[in-house]
């Protein structure tokens, strides 16, 4: 097996790192360049950077900021919010960013997940999605498939969300596992696959959801959404076949620390790595 990355997330919005639930009453997380710094040294394996409110303000990623993170960590740092073009794509790089994760722009337009990796590879293209559970019975309206071809079915039970950054999104129509299968296809070499409904709860990962994206796909899925301790994030990877555990919370409020996570994960004969980091 081989070694599996433990993740901290930094959700910035107005140029501070917050964490909410489900997207909503955000309380304050402290200052990301500061934060990045610090995973950086205690042996983060990656580090996830999204301005949670880009998409939905219709703005630029906050250029600056991204900047300043990724001078002060020497780990891959994946950036995210407000990406709508490769010329986009190709700031992020220059930037700093290792990988770019697109998550609205990707559903409104899927030609650029293949148009991004066709300029700079799969390895640098992140799908960012957020799903949320419905129930297949239901006979309430749906909103309209952004993409027809993937949209729902008998058996949907995750559908897409855009523009997360405000109140929950934008129900986007379409089939959470058919839009990861869909958008691999296109050229995305990884996803960070998000569930609404656990997201800041700390109750744990929805596992139904990831293990049924990990079987489908070949390319990398980053769990994300309801780490509450260092089991939750063991169950990710374990019973969820997820390849990243990513969590927030728990990190940024020294509930948990990365230590922690990543020797929980040994004692469970989890492959991981205990010397990642500038620092560790």
């Amino acid at each position: 097996m081989l070694s599996r990355r433990i993740i901290p997330c930094l959700d910035v919005k107005g140029g501070r790192v917050v964490k909410g639930v489900r997207f909503r009453d955000h309380r304050d997380a402290g200052d990301p360049v500061d934060l990045a710094r610090f995973y950086d040294e205690q042996g983060a394996d990656e580090l996830v950077f999204y301005d949670i409110t880009a998409s939905s303000d219709g703005r630029a990623i906050m250029l600056d900021v991204v900047r300043r993170v990724a001078e002060e960590v020497y780990i891959p740092l994946t950036v995210g919010g407000g990406i709508r073009s490769v010329e986009d794509v190709r700031t992020m790089l220059n930037a700093g960013a290792d990988k770019v994760s697109i998550n609205t722009a990707a559903v409104q337009n899927p030609e650029l997940i293949r148009d991004s990796a066709a300029q700079f590879g799969s390895q640098c293209i992140v799908l960012g999605m957020d799903a949320r559970r419905i129930d297949p019975a239901t006979t309430q309206e749906r909103a309209p498939a952004a993409i027809p071809e993937i949209g729902f079915d008998d058996t949907t039970r995750w559908e897409v969300r855009t523009h997360t950054g405000a109140d929950g999104g934008r129900p986007a129509g379409i089939d959470a596992l058919k839009w990861t299968i869909y958008a691999a296809e296109l050229g995305a070499g990884e996803v960070v696959l998000n569930s609404i409904d656990a997201d800041g709860t700390k109750s744990g990962y929805d596992l139904e959801l990831i293990r049924s994206v990990a079987d489908a796909v070949t390319i990398p899925v980053i769990a994300s959404g309801g780490a509450g301790n260092v089991e939750h994030m063991c169950e990710a990877v374990v019973q969820g076949g997820a390849d990243a555990a990513l969590a927030a919370s728990i990190f940024h409020y020294g509930e948990v620390t990365l230590q922690q996570a990543k020797e929980y994960m040994l004692s469970q004969n989890v492959p991981v790595r205990l010397n990642a980091g500038a620092g560790a």
